[in-house]
């Protein structure tokens, strides 16, 4: 869900994923960073390095060019906002 559509800033996009538990984000990179929020749930971002967990309330970042996935790890949803250059996606 594209929150940016919704107001057309000229240079960020906001996605809302929402993932079921057990789910996750392809494992993948772009030549962008994005900084993520997470609003409700709890997971864990793997890249090549230790997973990092979050959970509700809590930031992540994501350099550019860096491999990264979102895994749900908890009992309940996870939906999370991610922020972009509008030249990118999520």
């Amino acid at each position: 869900d594209l929150i940016a559509r919704q107001v057309a800033p000229p240079n960020f996009a906001m996605r809302l994923f929402d993932i079921a538990p057990g789910e996750h984000t392809p494992y993948h990179q772009h030549p962008w960073e994005h900084e993520v929020f997470i609003v409700e749930g709890s997971g864990e971002l793997r890249t090549i390095d230790t997973p990092q967990p979050f959970s509700t309330g809590e930031a992540v970042y994501v350099p550019p060019n860096t491999m990264h996935q979102f895994r749900n790890t908890g009992r309940n949803r996870l939906k999370f906002i991610c922020v972009i250059p509008n030249s990118g996606d999520c």
